[in-house]
């Protein structure tokens, strides 16, 4: 994989990095309680970093665009990515803390999430990363924050957005700046309904009818939905025992990408994205690199 940092990459990968705690417990707690930690992990996360190392397994020449702090957190991030051939040229060290995430996973691989945004709560985008952006084939924006989103669709030639809870939260009328501009739009069932306001099969629709070409829903078990003008085409999902959930949407999201940006059938994007989805979803972390502190 060529690393070289003077090259903007073919994928620019805007949004969070992390480092995940993640803790597999028998229960979720509830107030005034207290439950074991069966398994703790620290891991590398953070939607961006989980789609760029993704997709950069895949083959793809990817690039992060992030925020990490000057701890030994950052310094644990910026390795492991750069082990994995992605470009961390603006991976951005500011004072303070690395994002944290702090995920609790159940028996059945369900979710409980607390997160510290560190770093990522102060993104802003520089001038240099507008520069990273035009140079690079397709940006895919995940985790960012509206007014940073805002900016740097701008400047992306193809944009694939996966816009989150919180982005999706806003609705269809706040983000028409923003919703519109993407080539490519992931959502869950939840964020379909979050952001048009109507379940998902009516809400990818009428995203469809809105301007965005490709607009891709995951159903989790029940495999995923691509909508475009002309058709509406499934993807089922194999048959995996679960163990955790976390990055499996960044993970989907990256295996798609891997597809389209080498002119793959939307069907084979499809089913690349389940594939690694599924492969996520079978261990405990999103990346699977485990920090070890001296």
């Amino acid at each position: 994989m060529n690393t070289n940092k003077n090259h903007p990459p073919e994928v620019a990968a805007l949004g969070t990095c992390n480092i995940d705690f993640i803790m597999r417990v028998p229960r979720f707690s509830e107030a005034d309680d207290e439950v074991d930690i069966e398994e703790l992990k620290i891991s590398l996360g953070g939607s961006a970093s989980n789609f760029a190392v993704g997709l950069s397994r895949a083959g793809v020449d990817v690039g992060i665009m992030a925020r990490i702090g000057d701890d030994a957190y950052g310094e644990f991030a910026t390795m492991k990515l750069e082990e994995e051939g992605v470009k961390t040229d603006r991976l951005i060290k500011l004072s303070g803390s690395t994002g944290l995430a702090f995920i609790s996973v159940d028996v059945k691989g369900e979710r409980s999430i607390y997160t510290s945004m560190g770093a990522n709560a102060r993104f802003k985008l520089e001038k240099e990363d507008i520069e990273y952006i035009q140079g690079s084939k397709l940006l895919h924006v995940t985790g960012m924050y509206k007014e940073v989103v805002h900016e740097a669709v701008k400047h992306a030639k193809q944009i694939s957005l996966n816009p989150g809870t919180v982005l999706s939260s806003y609705g269809i009328e706040d983000l028409k700046d923003i919703i519109p501009k993407a080539d490519i739009l992931f959502l869950n069932q939840k964020e379909t309904a979050l952001l048009t306001g109507k379940d998902f099969h009516e809400g990818a629709t009428d995203l469809v009818d809105r301007g965005v070409p490709l607009v891709v829903v995951t159903c989790g078990k029940k495999g995923a939905r691509l909508y475009t003008q002309d058709e509406v085409i499934y993807s089922p999902t194999s048959e995996v025992d679960t163990l955790d959930t976390t990055g499996a949407g960044d993970a989907f999201a990256a295996g798609f990408v891997s597809g389209y940006i080498k002119s793959e059938g939307l069907d084979k994007c499809l089913e690349l994205g389940n594939q690694m989805a599924c492969d996520c979803i079978g261990k405990l972390g999103a990346v699977n690199h485990h920090y070890h502190p001296d």
